[in-house]
């Protein structure tokens, strides 16, 4: 058996990047001396979720990769709890920006970056202001318990970046995400939908799904919490509730999920010759 508990850490953010970043650091050592194997914290957690505005000043908390204190840190409680740690940061890189993730391993060294792939543009979510579209492919890193796969947020509504990254080996997803209201549609909410698109995710690709989300409120922007975790049949293993602060812990037994994969067929039977209009723009 190839077992891995993952933890999604849930928490609301005062917008003081230091004060932020410790909270978080805090609660991810709460959850790693729980038994967590690697550690999930919301998108962008080193304060508010800056784009629910256009305001070019905001440029200016974006760093580079080895620069930015949010990774910093993270690198730190790694190391010393000996946990994998992906973390999400507003990534500088000369003159571009990026929403990005470096995933850390337990020695503290960065295993990679991934930026994100799909970016926003919305009322509350106008992304395309501040991010580049991410130029790194979807990506997967091997663990000592498996491969992972991380999508940022809106990569968690399209089932084409969950399919590649199971196709490039992922055995567990994760999304890091920062969701809730909708500024123009304060009747729309999106909660149910959200963690549905997940879900299926997990059972198409009979591969279990994790993921953080922000809660509170921020400039009357409300999010709406609700981490969960499920297993590779889309049942949930774990969850938070829409205004709780703190961190679930799920099991997965990644040699399990794989015989289940195998034996439901979905990549035995695949047609990719008949997917080519997939890949056209429309």
């Amino acid at each position: 058996m190839r077992n891995i508990t993952a933890a999604a850490l849930q928490l609301s953010f005062t917008d003081d990047e230091k004060d932020d970043i410790a909270a978080t650091a805090e609660m991810a050592v709460s959850a790693a001396r729980d038994g967590a194997d690697i550690v999930l914290p919301p998108e962008l957690y080193q304060g508010h979720y800056f784009c629910r505005y256009e305001r070019e000043e905001l440029f200016e908390r974006a760093r580079p990769t080895s620069e930015h204190p949010a990774i910093s840190e993270m690198q730190k409680v790694a190391k010393a709890e000996g946990i994998y740690l992906p973390a999400s940061f507003f990534e500088r890189d000369g003159p571009h920006h990026y929403n990005s993730l470096a995933m850390i391993d337990p020695d503290g060294e960065i295993m990679g970056v991934y930026r994100k792939s799909h970016i926003p543009d919305g009322p509350g979510y106008e992304e395309k202001f501040y991010f580049r579209p991410g130029n790194t492919g979807f990506m997967t890193w091997q663990t000592r318990f498996g491969t992972v796969g991380v999508g940022i947020c809106w990569d968690q509504w399209f089932p084409e970046a969950a399919r590649a990254m199971v196709l490039q080996g992922a055995e567990l997803l994760l999304y890091p995400t920062a969701i809730g209201s909708e500024p123009e549609e304060p009747d729309l909410d999106t909660a149910t939908m959200w963690k549905r698109a997940m879900v299926g995710h997990a059972v198409s690709n009979t591969c279990p799904v994790v993921a953080a989300n922000r809660t509170g409120t921020e400039d009357g922007q409300t999010f709406y919490g609700s981490s969960f975790a499920v297993d590779e049949y889309g049942e949930t293993k774990s969850e938070l509730g829409r205004d709780e602060t703190g961190y679930l812990l799920a099991a997965f037994d990644l040699d399990l999920a794989r015989a289940h994969r195998a034996s439901f067929g979905f990549f035995r039977d695949r047609r990719p010759d008949l997917y080519a209009r997939l890949g056209e723009d429309v």
